[in-house]
C-alpha cells in the first residue's frame, strides 16, 4: 500500500485540482496494482509550492540559486531501500516538491497530465532511480512510461 501526504503551499494549485490529496490517492490506487512496487508499504510527501519556496529549497539543499519545476528528496539510497523493502515495515520514501509556476498550461486536462508526469518522475527518484547517465535515464524513463500508461 502506498500512502501520501499532500501539503498545498500555493493556493493557485486548487484552481486546477480541487482536492490534490484525493486526486493523488486515486492515481496511486491505480499504479499500486503494478508488481513494480512489490506490494510494499510506502509513504511519501508531495509539497505543492510556488516559485519562491522551490527556489529557496533548491538553493538550500542543492546549492542552485534558481527555480525549477520539481525537486525530489529521497530518504533512502537505492541499496538501503532494497534492504528495507524486504521487511514488512512502512518505508518513508521522501519528499517531492512541485512548482505551480512551471506547469505552463491553462487547460485543466493538460495541467493534470503535466502534473502526473512530474509527480511520477519524482516518485521514481524516491524509489532510487536517477538520470545522471544515459543508461540510467533510459531505465528511469521506461519505468515512468510504464506507470504513466496505467493512468491514461
Amino acid at each position: 500500500m502506498i500512502k501520501i501526504n499532500v501539503i498545498v503551499k500555493d493556493k493557485a494549485w486548487l484552481k486546477f485540482i480541487k482536492n490534490p490529496k484525493n486526486y493523488l490517492k486515486k492515481k496511486i490506487k491505480v499504479i499500486q496494482k503494478d508488481n513494480f512496487l512489490n506490494k510494499k508499504n510506502y509513504l511519501f510527501s508531495v509539497l505543492l509550492s510556488g516559485t519562491k519556496e522551490i527556489k529557496h529549497l533548491n538553493k538550500k539543499f542543492r546549492k542552485k540559486n534558481k527555480t525549477t519545476d520539481i525537486l525530489s528528496f529521497p530518504s533512502q539510497n537505492k541499496k538501503d531501500l532494497e534492504i528495507l523493502s524486504k521487511s514488512n515495515l512502512e518505508i518513508y520514501l521522501g519528499d517531492i516538491i512541485i512548482n505551480f509556476k512551471k506547469m505552463n498550461t491553462s487547460s485543466k486536462k493538460l495541467f493534470k497530465k503535466h502534473f502526473d508526469i512530474l509527480w511520477i518522475h519524482g516518485l521514481v527518484h524516491l524509489l532510487g532511480h536517477d538520470h545522471k547517465k544515459d543508461s540510467n535515464y533510459k531505465k528511469m524513463n521506461t519505468i515512468e512510461k510504464k506507470l504513466l500508461s496505467k493512468l491514461i
